[in-house]
């Protein structure tokens, strides 16, 4: 240390010394500025900032270094070898480079140490062979020792040079940083010069490529100016870049402050670095001091004034924690009534970025369209879906003490108010029922619209009495079937319901279903406006049910059916004036089915349309070889009259068989009349219109209403067998066939009395002033080829 000192002082011109001194710091400054920007920069940018740092500083360790020569005095004439001087500058830009780079590569301490510690290595480099190009009548003896401390202080002031200069872009650190990378230049250059011992050789000769003191004094000079014109040129890039950042801040401030989210950006430490108005609105934080405060100190001043939850420290623990480990937090938190997500990014450098987004609107619109995908969107009430998860629900909670029952539902002619006064009309009754529904069962209790008229209720009781499912059945039956007041129309409604229980019936939501399901057909078959409970024979029946249907859709196909005819005799004369067509179905397997069997399930299915058009058909093409003065009467079911291509399937058929309009007779019930009368009123009309008789079938046994006959003009009335049977033994029979008999004399209608199987019965029609009459008195319905033989063989002869 005392070589060094001794050095320093007696060898070296302070005035220089202090020169080189002030260069040095000069350089350093600027250098620790140009690696402010480097880090910053990204690519091409970044690049294009480390080869002017690398430029300044390796000038500015060469400057000084030459500088401090020139105060130095060795006593003897002295000159410096051109090429290896150059040499040296070349080092010095070089390793400097090198070193940034290195110290750039990422944010670890010890990364930017090695950085600077190749810096210190290029100060070192620049030094040694700066001084090879020392020429003089002397040989340089090296102190080992001094030499190696020389590079230790270079480098270790250097790393830590860059080491400050990384921790943070403000006054404070650049003037450290500034200071350590100048010792480190410094005290290289005289540690390393008081290493140095001159031996006189007279015998060496100095190059001629060599320089003088005074030219290199101004090479010097040019190199310091060159350092100042580099420093003026990164300056004005510098001013360049600022006004660019000046202007990205105006913008990214304009956005961040127009943001809709809040945003706040936290350092490692957890302390806000900037945040936005939306944010301390958000977080209601508008009247506190938010910028440079750690986050645990603004929660703990909430939760000492009743705005925080929770305890502070944990939860401030805990997203520190997440945003060391470079985990993302998503959360959602309620502020003053809205709720808010909130999500925490860690950035790179240490710290998180948290966004704050106002996700009220969304959540009621995401509960809005869950609601809708469970929920009946007529009449609120849960959906098929939602029924079956609060079933399988019901299903995991039940015990052995407990009683669960599921219902199905089924409206009673609704369609045909749907079909006569609208959907608005039907929407409301739908409602209205959804609503009694409701006010039938418990809270324990589900109530569920499965679709259309069709509802559910699932009962769940605790130790209730067994008789609790069938008194809210027949609750239900009784309170739907209250009259409603739906837009000033008078309605009343039924309901049908199937019952199955579990787990009696099923352990499962679609055994129960399927079974309340059978139920429910049960109790339309007997009668509708009931309910019947699951048994075990209606599973088979079902089955039967769906083989019998399959067969059904089969039989046009293999051409099963037939039509036989049933004669119908005028009473006056006793001789047969038309034949009603009557199908028959001739079953592969199961041989001659029974029209009760198969026309219910027909019209329940739709099939009864195609079936009734091939019999129309068929019926037409038989008629057609009858004698002219013989008609044919053909039935037609309700559901026929919701097809609108009725009245073409008569037409074609009459076409096709070239029967004449006024040989066809159609027999209708009182129940077409009762489902949207206006129009099937029109289609009577216009079949009317163009000849075809219409009659009016099972007379008395439904409605019978006065006003349908006054409504249209029948051709025929069809008095009801039920009354013919017992015309002679009930007084009340006569008294109705009497009436109708008496009605259609004084409308000019003709009546049919059906079902006569006696002489009796025959003879007190005729006395009665019957028009017509059929039955087995007469012959059973027969095949198309016994028809010739019916007509043409007295009636006595024809008894069946």
């Amino acid at each position: 240390m005392y070589q060094v000192l001794n050095c320093l002082v007696t060898e070296h011109d302070l005035r220089l010394v202090v020169l080189g001194g002030i260069i040095c710091w000069l350089a350093s400054a600027v250098a620790v500025s140009l690696f402010h920007r480097a880090r910053a920069s990204h690519g091409r940018t970044r690049a294009i900032w480390v080869g002017l740092d690398a430029a300044v500083g390796g000038c500015g360790i060469w400057a000084t270094h030459f500088v401090a020569m020139l105060a130095y005095d060795p006593g003897s004439g002295a000159g410096y070898n051109i090429p290896v001087t150059l040499l040296s500058l070349i080092f010095a830009v070089s390793i400097a480079a090198a070193g940034l780079s290195i110290a750039l590569l990422n944010d670890r301490r010890s990364t930017l140490a090695m950085g600077g510690a190749v810096v210190g290595a290029g100060v070192a480099a620049m030094h040694y062979t700066g001084m090879m190009a020392l020429e003089l009548p002397a040989r340089i003896v090296w102190s080992p020792g001094i030499v190696l401390a020389s590079v230790v202080f270079g480098s270790v002031f250097a790393g830590l040079a860059l080491v400050v200069a990384a921790r943070r872009d403000d006054r404070k650190h650049t003037v450290a940083a500034t200071g350590l990378l100048t010792i480190a230049i410094v005290s290289h250059h005289f540690t390393a010069m008081g290493a140095v011992t001159l031996v006189a050789d007279p015998t060496l000769v100095i190059d001629e490529l060599t320089i003088s003191p005074a030219a290199l004094s101004f090479l010097t000079a040019v190199a310091a100016f060159a350092i100042l014109g580099i420093t003026f040129v990164a300056a004005i890039l510098d001013r360049r870049s600022s006004s660019e950042l000046h202007q990205q801040k105006v913008l990214l401030d304009s956005a961040i402050t127009n943001m809709s989210q809040g945003l706040c950006m936290f350092d490692a430490d957890g302390r806000i670095m900037l945040f936005n108005q939306r944010y301390s609105e958000m977080m209601d934080r508008t009247n506190m001091s938010l910028q440079g405060r750690l986050l645990v100190d603004v929660l703990k001043d909430q939760k000492a004034i009743g705005k925080w939850d929770g305890d502070p420290d944990e939860f401030f623990n805990i997203v520190v924690t997440a945003a060391k480990a470079g985990e993302s937090l998503n959360r959602v938190v309620t502020r003053n009534g809205r709720s808010i997500r909130v999500v925490d990014q860690p950035k790179e450098g240490g710290g998180w970025v948290a966004t704050f987004e106002d996700i009220t609107e969304w959540q009621a619109a995401q509960e809005q369209i869950t609601h809708m995908a469970r929920h009946d969107a007529l009449t609120n009430l849960p959906n098929r879906t939602l029924f079956r998860e609060q079933l399988e629900k019901a299903l995991r909670l039940v015990k052995r003490s407990d009683q669960l029952a599921v219902f199905c539902l089924d409206l009673d002619h609704f369609k045909e108010i749907n079909d006569s006064l609208g959907h608005p009309v039907g929407d409301a009754l739908l409602r209205e029922v959804a609503r009694r529904l409701g006010e039938c069962v418990t809270e324990h209790d589900t109530v569920a619209r499965l679709g259309g008229d069709e509802f559910a209720v699932v009962q769940f009781c605790s130790d209730c009495d067994p008789s609790a499912v069938a008194l809210l059945a027949s609750h239900i039956v009784e309170k739907i079937g209250e009259p409603y007041d739906i837009g000033g129309h008078q309605l009343v409604v039924g309901v049908s319901i199937g019952i199955s229980l579990a787990p009696e019936d099923g352990k499962n939501p679609d055994e129960l279903l399927k079974k309340a399901d059978l139920a429910l057909y049960r109790a339309k078959a007997d009668g509708r406006g009931t309910y019947r409970f699951f048994e075990s024979g209606m599973d088979a029946r079902a089955q039967a049910r769906r083989i019998l249907e399959l067969d059904l859709r089969a039989a046009l196909q293999r051409d099963e059916f037939e039509v036989y005819y049933q004669p119908i005799r005028d009473v006056a004369s006793d001789s047969v004036v038309a034949f009603e067509a009557l199908v028959r179905w001739n079953h592969s397997l199961r041989g001659m089915i029974s029209p009760a069997n198969f026309i219910p399930l027909a019209e329940e299915t739709a099939l009864i349309i195609p079936l009734g058009d091939w019999v129309l058909r068929q019926a037409c093409i038989d008629a057609a070889g009858w004698s002219e003065d013989i008609t044919v009467a053909v039935n037609l079911s309700p559901v026929q009259f919701k097809n609108p291509n009725l009245i073409l399937s008569v037409k074609s058929a009459l076409q096709a068989a070239g029967l004449p309009a006024h040989r066809l007779e159609l027999e209708i019930t009182e129940s077409v009349l009762l489902q949207n009368s206006e129009a099937t009123l029109a289609v009577l009309h216009e079949l009317r219109g163009f000849g075809v008789r219409i009659s009016l079938d099972d007379f008395g046994t439904g409605y019978s209403s006065l006003s349908y006959l006054r409504s249209f003009p029948f051709d025929k009335i069809k008095i009801d067998r039920s009354f013919v049977t017992e015309l002679a033994t009930r007084d009340d029979s006569m008294a109705i066939v009497r009436a109708v008999t008496g009605l259609g004399k004084s409308l000019g209608i003709v009546t049919t009395a059906e079902g006569v199987e006696t002489e009796a019965q025959f003879d007190l029609l005729r006395r009665e002033g019957c028009t017509q009459a059929q039955g087995y008195l007469f012959s059973r319905p027969r095949p198309a080829a016994e028809v010739a033989a019916m007509l043409s063989k007295p009636r006595a002869r024809i008894v069946a």
